[in-house]
Formats: C-alpha cells, structure tokens, sequence
C-alpha cells in the first residue's frame, strides 16, 4: 500500500506546504513511521520588570565627584526603599570614576574644569509591572538621570518553554495525521519525540523611557510643585519557541 502512494505522499506534501512551512516530513515504508520535525511557540505576560536605574555626574577632580557620587547613590537608594523596593530586589550593576574625554565645543575653559572627570554608577531593580513606575518616579526624583530601561521577565519560564514544546508536539501529531490519511493509512501511537532547544533571539527584551536628566527643585516660596503624571508602563510579552522531532507509527 506504502509503494501505491508515492503520488498521493507528494500531492499531500504540495498541499500541506502552507500548513506545515517550518516541518521537517519523512515516512520511513519500512518500519511504518511518519517522522515530523515541527516548531510552535507558547506566550505569556512578562510579570518581572528588570529596571535600570543609574545616574551619571561630573567633578574637577576624582575625590570630589566620588564623593558626591557616594552621596547621591545613597540618596537614590534610600528613595527606592521609600517607595517599597526591598532591598533583595536591588543588585549592582556598574559603577566607576574615570576621566571625561568628551567635552562639548561650546564649552568655556572653565566649564570644562568642573567637568574633568565622571562617575557613573547603575543598578538593576526588580519590580512588578504596577510597582515600576513609581519606583523608577521615586529614583528619579533622587538624582538618578540615566534610569527607564526595562529587561522583561517572566517568573515560571519554564513553564512557559514546556508549553511551546507542548504546542510543536501536538502541530506535528496534526500534520502526521493530515499525512495519514492522504496515504489511506491510519495514525499510530507515539513513538518517540524529542524537544531541540531552537536558535532564537531575545522577543520584547526591553523598552526604554524618556527620563528627566535632574530633580525637581522646589520654588523659592517652599510650595512643592504638583505631581508629574504617572508613567504608562504596560509589560510586554514574552514568547517562548520549541521545536520538536517526532516519530508516529503508521498502519
């Protein structure tokens, strides 16, 4: 019956092109299988919001920026801790002093004294998606002027990558029945399948905010400014992709 088939196998491989573009098809007429190599994807809302927060200063001399760095930087975390960011959600992730070498053309001399050197410190703050706007508001507000960038995270990724192999596994049961029955013979059990980690390219990796470069400063008659409107941060989607190699019996 297998040998009678050929032209149906091939008119049911043109047909299936659009269905299956991404799989891989071989039916093996000797021991009865029909082998899929087939790729799906699984998607979630990402629940972890990575948040750069930094600042970027500059001093005539590396003593004087450090130590106003220092003072800053513990400014910036105190605000976080204001605004409920425990501390375990707080890691380091560069800080240094080193002498500036880019100047803007327009600067007098005396400018560019005061600017002889930079200190750049950052750190990654993990918040949930509702909590991120204020906590990068709060940072803000410190001092921190090179702050917004978000790394999107999704907690059960795991989770999330067994669903996508999942979804492959039960594409390429479809298309192996599809095939099946274009060769007038019935879909066996399972035989053996594998998940193969794919090449993939990090999907929504993050999104960046527009930041005020320095604090408010309050008016000379000690009445506070109103409220800047919160920021509209929505968390993004992140995809997971699995591709699987199945084996079907046929009969």
């Amino acid at each position: 019956m297998m040998r009678n088939s050929v032209a149906t196998f091939l008119a049911m491989g043109i047909a299936l092109t659009g269905f299956a573009s991404a799989q891989n098809i071989q039916i093996n007429r000797d021991n009865k299988t029909i082998a899929i190599n087939t790729t799906d994807e699984a998607t979630a809302t990402a629940d972890i919001a990575a948040i750069t927060i930094g600042f970027e200063i500059y001093g005539p001399d590396s003593q004087t920026v450090a130590a106003d760095g220092g003072k800053l930087s513990h400014a910036i975390l105190e605000a976080l801790h204001k605004a409920g960011v425990d501390d375990k959600a707080i890691e380091s992730d560069e800080q240094g002093v080193e002498r500036n070498t880019e100047f803007a053309d327009k600067e007098t001399d005396e400018q560019r004294a005061k600017r002889q050197f930079v200190f750049a410190q950052s750190w990654v703050v993990s918040a949930t998606p509702q909590s991120a706007p204020e906590a990068i508001r709060a940072a803000v507000a410190a001092g921190a002027n090179k702050s917004g960038k978000i790394d999107w995270r999704l907690t059960e990724r795991k989770i999330l990558q067994a669903k996508a192999a999942g979804n492959a596994l039960a594409k390429a049961r479809e298309v192996a029945a599809r095939m099946a029955e274009g060769l007038h013979v019935k879909l066996g059990a399972l035989i053996y399948a594998s998940n193969e980690a794919p090449n993939r390219s990090l999907y929504f990796a993050y999104s960046s905010l527009a930041m005020a470069s320095s604090p408010q400063v309050v008016a000379a008659v000690h009445v506070p400014p109103p409220p800047p409107p919160s920021l509209e941060i929505r968390p993004q989607t992140i995809r997971e992709e699995a591709t699987v190699y199945a084996v079907f019996a046929i009969e």
